[in-house]
């Protein structure tokens, strides 16, 4: 190997594809798009939805049921994960569920449900408890401190109207 050979074909500016120009160039007649088609026209921009013939992704998935865009969104935790990751008499609040990553989503509300064994008293609060967990806790000798929702409805639905201003 020669010195020389370590930049060869390493072109720092190298000069730009001219296409169309003939077809000695390589890149003449159709200029590299092709026989025919909405790709080889100018102007051609592909829709995100389309498919050629066949009927659209978006229109051969069936739509089924109601998704209320302004319902709260409830992330619910288990006691047993309480239980394996907090320690005797400590507080166990949204922020601090956050915090550990434990809850990692966006939430408008956090229910602790029954499912798993809790050994040792913690102070919980959270926005909604099921019966057998509220039960578990007290009968460990934890307390159940329910919170008031982040946000009201209302309040969610203007928010959304807001982002939804703010897009158009």
């Amino acid at each position: 190997m020669r010195i020389d050979d370590v930049n060869r074909g390493i072109h720092k500016f190298r000069k730009r594809k001219r296409i169309g120009r003939g077809t000695a160039s390589g890149q003449g007649k159709t200029a590299g798009r092709g026989q025919d088609g909405h790709k080889s026209r100018r102007g051609y921009s592909r829709h995100p939805g389309m498919v050629g013939e066949d009927l659209p992704v978006i229109r051969r998935i069936p739509k089924r049921g109601f998704n209320n865009r302004f319902a709260a969104v409830v992330v619910t935790l288990n006691l047993r994960d309480l239980a394996s990751r907090f320690d005797a008499n400590e507080e166990v609040t949204p922020e601090v569920l956050q915090a550990r990553g434990i809850v990692k989503k966006r939430f408008d509300e956090i229910k602790i449900l029954g499912d798993g064994e809790i050994d040792k008293p913690l102070k919980v609060a959270a926005h909604r408890f099921s019966q057998s967990a509220r039960q578990k806790i007290e009968s460990a000798g934890g307390s159940v401190e329910v919170l008031v929702a982040k946000r009201t409805p209302s309040q969610r639905v203007a928010e959304l109207r807001a982002e939804s201003s703010k897009k158009s």
